[in-house]
């Protein structure tokens, strides 16, 4: 069983100024896919804070995926790629390169999202939109090879 935590970026919502609508839809993907949703954190649009949350989780929670949610955009407050790259000791571009690629076909400001993805010892860290068909889009991408990848890291038997 793959286990995921996840960790939605967003000051609004760490701080109470706005809902979380992500944790739900998220967990039913996961569900249906059947991954383990280990943990599910909300942080504010703090890099510093990312960098050390993904490596706390590495290292003590040990998942085989972690997401991160928002913080893929343009905004001064837009952390998240760099806090992965901060973190990861391989960076797997081509990942974020095909889900900006695929939310293209539908959406034009697909193209300022800057999510990448990388791994941390055999953890997959792989940054996704923020917005709830954001998420789902690019994580509906991604699932089929999720197995395949972990797999590859040394962390689940492929089938």
């Amino acid at each position: 069983m793959i286990r995921v935590a996840a960790i939605l970026i967003s000051s609004k919502i760490q701080s109470g100024q706005s809902h979380d609508e992500n944790r739900k839809p998220l967990e039913r993907i996961l569900t249906n896919h059947q991954l383990t949703l280990l943990s599910y954190d909300v942080l504010a649009d703090d890099r510093q804070a990312i960098s050390r949350r993904l490596v706390t989780l590495c290292e003590t929670t040990a998942p085989h995926i972690i997401l991160t949610l928002g913080g893929t955009g343009v905004r001064p407050t837009d952390w998240a790629p760099e806090a992965t790259r901060d973190v990861i000791e391989k960076e797997i571009p081509g990942i974020g390169e095909a889900m900006r690629a695929e939310s293209l076909k539908k959406v034009r400001t697909a193209m300022l999202s800057r999510g990448t993805a990388g791994i941390r010892g055999t953890t997959l860290i792989l940054n996704l939109p923020g917005s709830v068909k954001g998420m789902q889009e690019n994580l509906d991408m991604v699932l089929p090879l999720l197995e395949h990848m972990v797999g590859k890291m040394g962390n689940v038997a492929t089938q």
